[in-house]
């Protein structure tokens, strides 16, 4: 069983906030592969539900961000699950937008969410940290993540969470890396080089035709003549 945990503030004020963007990653996830109802538990909202055999909770705390810790603890109590089983979905000022990383333990990095958790568990659980970017000066901070996304940000924003969504059965089951280039898969697809534009070094010039195999015959060699079938051929 895992705890999949969305960090964001409660209401319909923030629900666009940068400082959102976990409890976006969880309903994404519950929507696409049909999560039961979201009901109140452990001072937060809980969708319990399946990806692939491994039975996912999803829970998105209450009461506000800073206080994160007290409704993750309740959940891992009653579940009795062990850290490695706990996933954190948060914002990641360290990272450009678009961006996911996923971390086993390790600090806070001044996330106010993260650092509640901390003090209430400890920090042995996961994290996939969801890239934000950053403002460019840390008093610029508060107001950056707690305003909503603009809207040149929704095409990328739709497609990571999109990414989480495709990989999050690898991520119930420990298959980070599968999980990994399931996101990359959405956020930086393969180029496919059909149909595509020849540079202008390769347009200069006629084409120059393929190469055409010899047939399979041609490479036999000939039987070795006599002396006196090649003095015959003098005459011929």
């Amino acid at each position: 069983m895992r705890l999949f945990v969305g960090l964001g503030n409660p209401g319909t004020k923030y629900a666009r906030n940068r400082h959102n963007i976990g409890f976006m990653a969880v309903d994404r996830i519950a929507v696409d592969h049909g999560f039961g109802p979201w009901k109140k538990a452990f001072s937060g909202l809980v969708s319990e539900g399946r990806l692939g055999l491994e039975k996912v909770v999803l829970l998105k705390p209450e009461t506000f961000m800073n206080l994160s810790g007290q409704s993750v603890q309740g959940a891992v109590t009653f579940y009795k699950l062990a850290l490695n089983e706990v996933i954190v979905f948060h914002d990641e000022l360290d990272l450009a937008p678009g961006k996911l990383r996923v971390k086993q333990g390790g600090g806070h990095a001044g996330h106010n969410g993260l650092r509640s958790i901390h003090g209430h568990l400890g920090d042995a659980y996961g994290r996939v940290r969801l890239g934000i970017g950053h403002p460019g000066h840390k008093d610029a901070v508060a107001g950056y993540v707690l305003a909503d996304f603009a809207k040149a940000e929704a095409e990328w924003l739709d497609v990571l969470l999109r990414g989480i969504s495709d990989g999050a059965a690898a991520l119930a089951v420990g298959e980070l890396v599968k999980f990994q280039n399931a996101v990359a898969f959405r956020t930086a697809p393969p180029r496919s080089s059909t149909g595509s534009e020849k540079s202008g070094s390769e347009k200069s010039g006629p084409e120059k035709p393929a190469a055409v195999s010899k047939p399979e015959s041609a490479l036999v060699p000939e039987p070795e003549r006599s002396p006196m079938q090649k003095l015959l051929d003098r005459f011929r």
